[in-house]
């Protein structure tokens, strides 16, 4: 008796886009963006409805402000691609990227930032 093989059907159409797809294949950002980096949807911005969704997202994520990994954890995309999703939003006037102490900062600029990360671990 032979045994006829029978094929397996996918119980549900699962899409796939890869994360730079989401990008047009660009891996830079316009602006230069830490993983600590905070981002605020601008007042003005709520009533503007992007084409794409991820900037959607981003927009709505960020009504209280998000640090740039937090936005990369929620639209699940590698880092990369989440700087220039948002990048993409900042010059399209749809978000703020406030300003972060970078390592061109003063040594009492740094003692102030590490001092406020403290605090917040503390109140955890």
């Amino acid at each position: 008796m032979a045994v006829e093989a029978i094929p397996l059907q996918p119980t549900e159409e699962i899409g796939v886009v890869r994360p730079y797809a989401l990008t047009g294949g660009r891996t830079r950002a316009n602006y230069h963006l830490e993983l600590e980096t905070l981002i605020s949807t601008k007042a003005g911005a709520l009533l503007a409805v992007p084409d794409q969704i991820e900037l959607q997202v981003i927009m709505e994520e960020c009504r209280t402000p998000q640090s740039v990994a937090e936005i990369a954890s929620r639209l699940r995309v590698p880092l990369g691609v989440a700087r220039v999703l948002i990048s993409d939003a900042a010059d399209a006037g749809l978000v703020t990227v406030h300003r972060t102490v970078s390592g061109d900062e003063s040594a009492e600029a740094h003692l102030t930032l590490m001092e406020r990360v403290l605090s917040g671990l503390r109140r955890l």
